[in-house]
């Protein structure tokens, strides 16, 4: 299944045909329609006139993602506004490459969004579009893009929001670690400076409206010497100061499309009540402290991951983040409440049209909106069924993710077997018996039969019994166990 374009060299075979059959039962296309790519190498080679977008190329925008990323969003420029700033954020003008009605655009419909693995990526769109032509790299060519420009006062308030359709120019293609280093160095530039203003301006901001940053280790798959290895993803301080000039975008843009009345938000319902005592009582009984006077979303942000018991805590509280999904409206705002709970107020996905479709559609409205003219007919049209398109391939997305992260623990794990390692237990089925325990040294997070509640937080010492590649299943079985708080 996966196209005989896409090489991981070193990977073993069967974990190469566990990635076709896992592709095979999520239904994921193997290859993009001739029709699509031609279009798409048509487009490369003959742009389109991008004559009605404004030439912005005089600012300096850098962008920030991983260094192996091509396909990039968004791009960032900050500037000092008195004793505030304005920023603007770059989004890759997906709409001015992709008619409404054509080849590139009915996949895209497909496909919903991009599914994520290391040399088996499932994009949205052809790469000649998603990583070159329509991607803002910074290769000294102007790219069209959706331009937000935010004005935000000393305190992190966004005061004001507007979106233009503009030429744009990436002077740095930049990783994570190059802007931390950056503002480590005697000289870094003015963008990094204030985006670690503004992003700390934004995280008070967030923690002030109740907003939740639920603390949970991501496993993520490094290519290393032709093989995968597995490492628990240690957040910077960079990553989470540019997600909050995304989230800054997503939450003005939904405000745009509440008070327009039209658009389409990212929900997620509030946790109930029940829920949150459940929490509660969980933590009471894995003795960790939850004053009376500590809200939900200030105890949780407060969690440390590398404490066990905590560890566990936070793994608890994944089930009070279910029920996201996406509100279409138009003639008026939404009659039911749009707020996303976890980021405590109305939000809309709008920073990555290249990666997700749901985007493409959300920058239309806002761009109408904001400029003071009709949404267009194909946007509004897509209303009905991009909830359900983006619903789904959500799930398919998830899946994906989950299984390609299986393989790569039976790959690391497969020169293991019988060995013992030190883990702790941080979730268990009641009904199933089967407990989620995490292998810190391997990043590995692996199921288990036969565990109870009163092992959850605790170390245990775990077997591995077996590997198989092809499926990408582990199996394990318990040593022995003790209490914490016994070692």
């Amino acid at each position: 299944m996966i196209s005989r374009h896409v090489l991981i060299p070193g990977v073993p075979d069967e974990v190469v045909r566990g990635l076709h059959k896992l592709q095979e039962k999520l239904g994921l296309p193997s290859e993009f329609p001739l029709e699509v790519l031609e279009q798409a190498e048509s487009l490369r080679a003959n742009p389109p006139d991008f004559a009605g977008h404004v030439d912005r190329t005089s600012l300096d925008f850098i962008t920030i993602d991983p260094a192996t990323s091509m396909d990039l969003d968004q791009a960032l420029h900050i500037q000092r506004d008195g004793d505030g700033y304005i920023v603007h954020y770059a989004i890759a003008d997906v709409a001015a490459w992709v008619e409404p009605d054509s080849p590139i655009a009915a996949e895209a419909w497909k496909r919903g969004q991009t599914m994520y693995a290391p040399g088996a990526k499932v994009p949205l769109h052809p790469p000649a579009l998603s990583e070159d032509a329509a991607s803002l790299l910074a290769d000294g060519q102007p790219r069209p893009a959706l331009l937000w420009s935010h004005r935000v006062d000393a305190s992190g308030t966004v005061v004001a929001s507007t979106v233009e359709r503009a030429m744009v120019l990436n002077r740095a293609k930049l990783s994570y670690l190059d802007v931390s280093a950056q503002l480590r160095s005697e000289n870094p530039s003015e963008t990094a400076v204030l985006l670690a203003e503004v992003g700390k301006l934004r995280v008070a901001k967030e923690i002030e409206r109740g907003g939740i940053n639920l603390n949970l280790p991501d496993q993520e798959i490094v290519p290393e010497n032709g093989t995968w290895r597995l490492q628990f993803r240690t957040v910077l301080d960079v990553e989470e100061w540019n997600a909050q000039i995304s989230l800054m975008t997503g939450i003005a843009a939904a405000h745009m499309m509440v008070d327009g009345g039209a658009g389409i938000l990212r929900t997620l319902p509030p946790a109930e009540p029940s829920a949150v005592a459940k929490l509660r009582r969980t933590a009471a009984s894995l003795n960790v402290a939850w004053p009376e006077d500590l809200a939900y979303p200030d105890f949780v942000r407060a969690l440390d991951p590398t404490k066990p018991r905590e560890l566990a805590v936070i793994f608890q509280c994944t089930a009070l983040f279910r029920g996201a999904g996406y509100l279409a409206f138009r003639d008026g705002a939404p009659e039911t409440d749009p707020q996303h709970a976890a980021v405590a107020s109305v939000y809309a996905h709008t920073t990555a049209p290249l990666r997700r479709l749901v985007d493409r559609f959300v920058l239309e409205t806002c761009l109408s909106l904001s400029t003071g003219v009709p949404v267009p007919d194909w946007v509004t049209d897509a209303f009905d069924g991009l909830p359900g398109v983006m619903q789904e391939t959500g799930q398919t997305a998830s899946s994906y993710e989950r299984g390609v992260i299986d393989l790569a623990e039976a790959l690391v794990l497969k020169p293991k077997v019988g060995e013992v390692f030190d883990a702790v237990v941080v979730d268990v089925n009641p009904r199933s018996g089967y407990g989620v325990f995490q292998i810190t040294e391997f990043a590995i997070e692996a199921r288990i039969k036969g565990t109870d509640r009163e092992s959850v937080g605790r170390h245990v010492r775990v077997r591995l019994d077996g590997v198989d590649l092809v499926k990408g299943h582990v199996s394990f079985s318990v040593e022995s166990s003790e209490d914490e708080s016994a070692r």
